[in-house]
């Protein structure tokens, strides 16, 4: 019995002596003597019971801001360790009480709070001098103390406004792009407003489109609208981000079938993937040679500017990509067509058959030609008659409009004359092809006297 009760008064004397410390210490703070406080605290830390007790950790946090926010050490490098120590300080302290109870007392509420303001000066100033990195690191801290400040109510504002478009900033401006998202999504779904947010808005809607979050998109994109109704950014579209963000031919085709993956009918993502591979297949830079999967892309464009051309039926441009692709690769091959014409004439002397390789070549040549030709003949005739009935509708055409209606009228005049001299032999067929291509001549020779509409016609 006797040992049970020297026990407990041994406890109760170790108690007495760590609440003794406690006493001491804050009453020293209170005076303002951080030093001093500072010297016992960390003595008293030492001591196992005193460590174990979350209120340490409040006490750490109160007497390193004090000492951080005196004259002497603000903006300093010493300040700015004491402050480290105060927010890791202040990060144990809510692990170990949850509740932070202790951080609204009187005697320490002016450690978070004075931990929150230095933690803000030291990423603003970093800010104002474009060190992003150190700047985000200090004010992603202000922004945790911040939310902290919020919850006990000691901040009453319903947002911190100042601190997340700060963090927001240095998070995107030292590409920590998620942190960026986090805060500058928080002011987004607050609907903050005013002078320099729009670009809050807009981050998040190009963040959204780079992680396939079209729901999110969506959503932010009419946050902007209606935040910013002159701004024309937040008029453009999915398409226009997915391919507007990627670099290169590969990356907005990847994002262009992403798209498509989910909306397989959406007109611009078909139209603008059948335009890439169109330029693609028929560069015009120097040196530029076909891809090896030449033929897998050509199959592609074709399902790409038929699907945008059902998407909008009243639209012509489709079908002119594809008679134009169709007339160039006829070109190719009528080049080489000729080359081979004029080579093989060189070395056939005269009054010779040419070689029986020769003329293969020739034929073959000329079918592959001929293969060609047919393939831009339905294009450029649905567009001539897009043409025509605009022509009859409007009583006229804009400028654009009849160049490209003389052109695909020339091509298909060009085509029917083709096919009428490869008909050599058959009756019926040139008679046939004479008619078709007397009916795109005479055609053609109309097109000048349409009269001429402005363009907002």
């Amino acid at each position: 019995m006797k040992k049970v009760i020297l026990f407990s008064a041994i406890c109760l004397a170790a108690f007495s002596a760590t609440s003794q410390k406690y006493s001491d210490i804050k009453n020293l703070m209170l005076l303002n003597q951080f030093e001093k406080a500072k010297t016992e605290f960390d003595k008293a830390i030492t001591n196992a019971k005193f460590a174990g007790n979350a209120e340490a950790y409040i006490l750490k946090t109160a007497i390193y801001t004090g000492l951080a926010s005196s004259t002497a050490l603000k903006n300093t490098p010493d300040g700015a360790k004491y402050i480290d120590e105060a927010f890791t300080a202040f990060k144990k302290y809510k692990e170990m009480d949850a509740s932070m109870a202790l951080a609204t007392d009187p005697i320490y509420q002016n450690g978070p709070v004075n931990l929150y303001s230095n933690l803000y000066s030291s990423g603003y100033d970093a800010y104002s001098k474009n060190n992003w990195q150190p700047a985000f690191e200090k004010l992603k801290s202000a922004v945790e103390m911040s939310d902290v400040l919020l919850g006990l109510k000691i901040l009453t504002v319903p947002i911190d406004t100042n601190v997340l478009i700060l963090a927001g900033i240095t998070a995107e401006k030292s590409n920590n792009r998620d942190d960026a998202a986090k805060f500058y999504g928080r002011l987004a779904d607050a609907k903050v407003t005013g002078d320099g947010f729009e670009s809050v808005y807009r981050y998040m809607v190009s963040y959204s489109v780079d992680k396939k979050d079209m729901a999110a998109f969506e959503r932010y994109k009419k946050l902007g609208i209606e935040l910013f109704p002159k701004s024309e950014f937040f008029t453009y579209d999915k398409v226009d981000f997915a391919v507007g963000l990627a670099e290169g031919f590969e990356n907005k085709k990847k994002a262009l079938d992403e798209v498509l993956a989910t909306d397989p009918t959406n007109y611009k993502a078909n139209q603008i993937l059948g335009e890439i591979i169109y330029d693609t297949l028929n560069s015009d830079k120097e040196g530029a040679v076909l891809p090896a999967n030449a033929a897998e892309l050509e199959k592609t464009m074709v399902s790409s500017f038929l699907k945008a051309a059902a998407a909008k039926p009243e639209s012509e441009i489709s079908y002119l990509y594809l008679g134009d692709h169709f007339i160039n690769k006829a070109s190719k091959i009528n080049d080489a067509r000729s080359a081979h014409v004029a080579d093989m004439k060189n070395r056939t002397k005269p009054g010779t058959m040419a070689s029986k390789e020769d003329v293969a070549k020739r034929d073959q040549l000329d079918a592959q030609y001929g293969e060609e030709l047919e393939k831009a003949k339905e294009p450029y005739e649905k567009a001539a008659a897009m043409f025509a009935a605009r022509v009859k509708a409007n009583n006229g055409l804009e400028l654009r409009d009849k160049e490209q209606y003389k052109k695909s009228i020339n091509y298909l005049s060009e085509i029917a004359m083709f096919k009428r001299i490869q008909a050599k032999g058959k009756p019926a067929e040139v008679t046939k092809y004479t008619a078709e291509e007397k009916k795109w001549n005479e055609l053609y020779d109309t097109i000048n006297a349409i009269p001429t509409l402005k363009k907002d016609h």
